[in-house]
């Protein structure tokens, strides 16, 4: 009998030590779920941040290099108004050549 007594008293304390356990796991569990949570938040703003400085950036870029389209077309816009306006006569024989060409072009198809 004194055995049993024994026994039924560590299955409470065992019992009692399980759900002891239990809790601090829920507590543990609880914590790092929140940790996690803000490190989602803050590594979500860093990327967000780093996103927008790569589009700012891309931005300069197209900007930079469509100024440099729009200065090459301007110049060469410019030598071909110049070319036209020294040799007129050359100038209307290679558009009537380039006109040819491209009906030539146009009637095989």
């Amino acid at each position: 009998m004194a055995r049993t007594a024994t026994l039924a008293a560590s299955k409470e304390t065992s019992v009692a030590d399980l759900a002891a356990e239990i809790q601090t796991l829920r507590d543990d569990l609880g914590s790092l779920t929140g940790t996690l949570s803000e490190l989602t938040k803050v590594k979500g703003h860093e990327v967000t941040h780093m996103a927008a400085q790569k589009a700012d950036a891309v931005q300069q870029k197209a900007t930079e290099a469509a100024g440099f389209v729009s200065a090459r077309a301007k110049d060469a816009q410019d030598q071909a108004e110049d070319f036209v306006q020294k040799q007129p006569a050359t100038a209307l024989g290679i558009a009537a050549g380039v006109g040819f060409l491209v009906g030539m072009m146009s009637a095989r198809r």
